[in-house]
């Protein structure tokens, strides 16, 4: 028997190079356009240009992950303007920033009404802004998932802004705009992207469409970034950024794991690029999960850790190569042992680690803080 499920992604999803055109004739019915993007990502001067020809533009550039005090500073620009279209042209913290954006500019409340773990967690009182989503980077598929990721300094976390109505109307994955990404970014993303069908997979809340797109997208995205980062492929972006959007269409619909509830804490407290936390703990966790899981979820890492292997050879030579492509330990990310204990209580309590097939102990959480 198939155990009721629902799925649910992205109002409309286009894939392919040259789809990034198609933001302009979508644009054209709004009078008012909030384009949010970061200052390296060139295809945004473009866009800007044209977009001008046919509606109102606020070009608001945004750096770093969001954060809730930067989110608040945006909003006082954002809200005089009156946008009734959010255009968000970037790598994931790009897009958060533009779901972020467009669930609040409507809000009649105070952002921690509706955050998770350090607010009141509440759905949002008013529908957000369309929002077009528009990744420059393969790794968070952010453009089909309803949550924002957002740092609150003030906790020391990063905690998400979650709700129904917040995944993105139209998303538009053009992998032309991923061949300029630097090398670094490449990785830690990549890390980030397969990680991400890898822990839906593993998860207790799996189903049979999510491993559908999980079971296709794990050797894919293996496959791709060992091309990209060994041999420079232009060709695997396209293959690379298909395995990104199966991670935000499978985690969106099945959950994650572990590694996602250790990285939510370890990134508020060192301000680490989310996809080098994931990439570091992703073999350490995977280790520990198949010690301790119950048959049926030991078989699917056991089936994860062989398409690893298939790849790259064994577990562990998937991790030495991914340092030896300069993937940095815990430590280079500025976390201390003696702060073990207080992250792997926090990370238990995490949303993401309550997917994990198997809940693991105290013990087995310091292990893994201590080989990552």
């Amino acid at each position: 028997m198939i155990a009721p499920f629902g799925f649910a992604t992205a109002g409309t999803i286009r894939f392919g190079r040259g789809v990034l055109a198609e933001a302009l004739p979508f644009a054209a019915a709004f009078a008012r356009v909030l384009l949010v993007r970061s200052a390296s990502v060139a295809a945004a001067d473009g866009l800007a240009q044209d977009l001008r020809q046919t509606c109102a533009v606020l070009d608001l550039t945004v750096k770093g992950e969001p954060d809730l005090p930067a989110i608040t500073a945006h909003l006082v620009t954002a809200r005089p303007f009156g946008p009734d279209l959010v255009i968000a042209i970037g790598g994931g913290a790009v897009i958060d920033y533009g779901k972020a954006l467009a669930a609040l500019i409507p809000a009649p409340h105070d952002a921690l009404r509706y955050l998770e773990v350090v607010g009141e967690g509440q759905p949002l009182d008013m529908p957000p802004l369309p929002l077009i989503a528009i990744p420059t980077t393969a790794g968070t598929g952010t453009e089909v998932t309803r949550n924002a990721v957002i740092g609150v300094p003030e906790a020391g976390r990063k905690v998400s802004l979650r709700d129904p109505r917040l995944y993105p109307t139209l998303a538009l994955v053009d992998p032309a705009l991923c061949l300029s990404c630097p090398k670094a970014v490449t990785l830690a993303s990549g890390l980030d992207a397969i990680t991400q069908v890898i822990e839906p997979f593993t998860s207790a809340r799996a189903n049979p469409v999510t491993d559908a797109l999980c079971r296709d997208a794990i050797p894919r995205g293996l496959a791709a970034l060992h091309r990209i980062m060994d041999h420079g492929d232009a060709s695997a972006w396209d293959d690379m950024a298909l395995t990104s959007v199966c991670g935000g269409l499978a985690l969106a619909n099945a959950g994650l794991g572990a590694v996602h509830g250790f990285a939510g804490v370890i990134g508020g407290r060192t301000g680490a690029a989310h996809g080098a936390i994931c990439g570091t703990l992703l073999v350490p966790v995977l280790q520990a999960n198949l010690a301790a899981a119950p048959p049926d979820a030991a078989r699917r890492i056991g089936w994860v850790i062989t398409k690893i292997a298939d790849e790259f050879g064994s577990l562990s030579d998937f991790d030495t190569w991914t340092r030896d492509h300069g993937l940095p330990y815990l430590t280079a990310l500025g976390l201390s042992a003696d702060s073990h204990d207080a992250i792997a209580q926090e990370a238990k309590a995490a949303s993401s680690y309550k997917a994990n097939p198997v809940d693991l102990d105290m013990a087995a959480l310091r292990d893994i803080l201590a080989r990552g």
